[in-house]
């Protein structure tokens, strides 16, 4: 699978709403979950080790969509085979009082990995 096309250069600006919001590729769903799902999951596993070796820099996932889409699922069938250590799963639901007394900023900042680490933001839309 070429990922190219979706990753983001240093320094360029990105505008989403250029990027189409359903799968604009022909996927052969079978064949991801029986070949390509394995091969990517070693391969994160291996890039999850050198994020936390080198303690450089964190990452942040951002799955956005409406309650019930799959963004648990994905969670569970992808994410679950890295070490649980390093990855944080923090759901953005309805601002709590104490988020409403601080600025929109304040809740995602709070909940941004360290260094070495994976965040994987579950936002309903």
């Amino acid at each position: 699978m070429d990922i190219s096309r979706y990753l983001a250069k240093e320094g360029e600006k990105i505008d989403l709403s250029q990027w189409p919001t359903a799968c604009d590729v022909d996927i052969d769903k079978k064949k991801v979950k029986e070949e390509l799902l394995d091969q990517t999951i070693v391969e994160m596993q291996d890039l999850q080790e050198k994020l936390y070796a080198d303690n450089h820099y964190g990452l942040i996932i951002v799955l956005q969509a409406m309650d019930a889409a799959g963004k648990d699922g994905t969670v569970k069938h992808v994410f679950a085979h890295l070490n649980p250590v390093g990855v944080k799963v923090h759901s953005f639901k309805k601002p709590s009082s104490e988020e409403l007394d601080h600025d929109y900023m304040w809740r995602i900042n709070k909940a941004l990995p360290g260094r070495g680490a994976i965040g994987i933001f579950n936002l309903i839309r």
